[in-house]
């Protein structure tokens, strides 16, 4: 069934919860979660937003009017929202009265984001931040697919912009260094692949040297070490 530019595909909408990730990890917070992405990572927690050869499409999400959203955000008395997928930039165009509505409303508004779309400049104007996960090597998309770094650079230059980035072994620190280096990328938050507790702290374990070492911040999956792997937290 064709969407509307009107309207928005939604996976869920959940809270309250803890930011798991990245320079608010902690903050109570509600999530909407849009479905559809323009990449296929292979560690992907979320796979239920894009992946329609596994996953029912209409079972797993479902079309709701930018009204509708941000009415149910709002009846919720949010101090944070957080905008994630998928790749909300798909659909920025049909999710821009969300976000102007909680900008008016004063509430902080973060959106999660692969870097791989230029957001509107309107869209620019309503967010707080933006969380950029470009994905490494360890996701295993074709890097002319994952990385774009003139993407990179015009939301670095936004100046609401956190770096993180999802590390699933030594050669996505080597290249989270080297991107770095080329583009400036600042600040900078390292996070482990996984989705059990087991394997998020061993993987802060391994990573704090080298976070260290490069001058970068670490972070947990908050909602990992608390929950596992379920949905909706």
């Amino acid at each position: 069934m064709a969407v509307a530019a009107a309207t928005l595909r939604v996976a869920e909408l959940f809270g309250p919860t803890f930011q798991g990730e990245g320079a608010s990890v902690g903050q109570r917070a509600f999530f909407i979660r849009l479905s559809g992405c323009n990449l296929d990572c292979g560690w992907c927690d979320t796979p239920y937003t894009w992946d329609w050869s596994r996953f029912d499409r209409a079972a797993e999400s479902r079309v709701m009017a930018p009204s509708d959203v941000l009415g149910w955000v709002l009846g919720q008395r949010p101090q944070l929202v957080v905008v994630t997928g998928g790749e909300p930039l798909l659909q920025q165009r049909a999710l821009l009265p969300v976000l102007e509505g909680l900008h008016r409303a004063g509430v902080p508004v973060e959106i999660e984001t692969n870097a791989t779309m230029l957001p509107d400049p309107a869209v620019v104007a309503a967010v707080t931040r933006f969380n950029v996960s470009p994905k490494l090597t360890g996701s295993g998309v074709a890097s002319q697919r994952r990385l774009k770094p003139e993407v990179l650079q015009a939301l670095q230059d936004t100046g609401k912009t956190c770096f993180k980035f999802v590390i699933a072994g030594e050669d996505d620190v080597d290249e989270v260094a080297a991107l770095q280096a080329a583009l400036g990328l600042a600040p900078v938050w390292v996070m482990p692949e996984g989705t059990t507790p087991e394997a998020v702290l061993a993987g802060l374990r391994a990573l704090a040297e080298p976070a260290l070492v490069h001058g970068w911040n670490l972070t947990p999956r908050l909602h990992v070490l608390l929950w596992g792997d379920e949905r909706g937290r």
